[in-house]
């Protein structure tokens, strides 16, 4: 199974679950209900940026169906070779992306931690540390998550 056979399984199972979550008997399982919806928020950058791909994928054709049928107008053909330019980039960024979405996700991603800072030994300094370290880290933790 490639890459491109992974990317629309996704996308049938996130298609699959938009269904399953405007079930009425799905809705009132709370329980199934949550699981479903945790699955589709997981799968849903990936679907995204799959579909963003295959609008590039979609560009480029179209570009060079643009160079083919310029008819000599030097103008629209340059325009079409820096359109298909572009769009080749944007398709390598996106396979990046989308092998990087493909990875499995680690099973403690979703866990909470209890993380305990002490000054220690140093005395006010140490103290200041350790309440910078402390801001640092809520910060970091209050942040939005975002996609790669």
């Amino acid at each position: 199974m490639n890459i491109y056979d992974q990317l629309q399984a996704v996308e049938d199972r996130y298609e699959e679950l938009g269904e399953l979550l405007s079930d009425p008997d799905v809705v009132s399982d709370t329980k199934r209900f949550m699981e479903l919806s945790k699955e589709e928020a997981s799968t849903r950058d990936t679907v995204t940026a799959y579909r963003e791909y295959k609008q590039v994928l979609q560009n480029i054709v179209d570009a060079e169906e643009m160079i083919k049928e310029s008819g000599g107008d030097a103008d629209l053909e340059e325009m079409a070779k820096q359109e298909l330019k572009d769009a080749k980039a944007e398709k390598e960024e996106y396979e990046e992306k989308l092998k990087i979405l493909l990875l499995p996700k680690d099973p403690n991603d979703d866990k909470n931690i209890i993380l305990e800072i002490r000054g220690a030994a140093g005395g006010d300094e140490a103290a200041l540390f350790a309440g910078d370290l402390l801001t640092m880290y809520q910060k970091y933790a209050e942040r939005p998550r975002l996609a790669l």
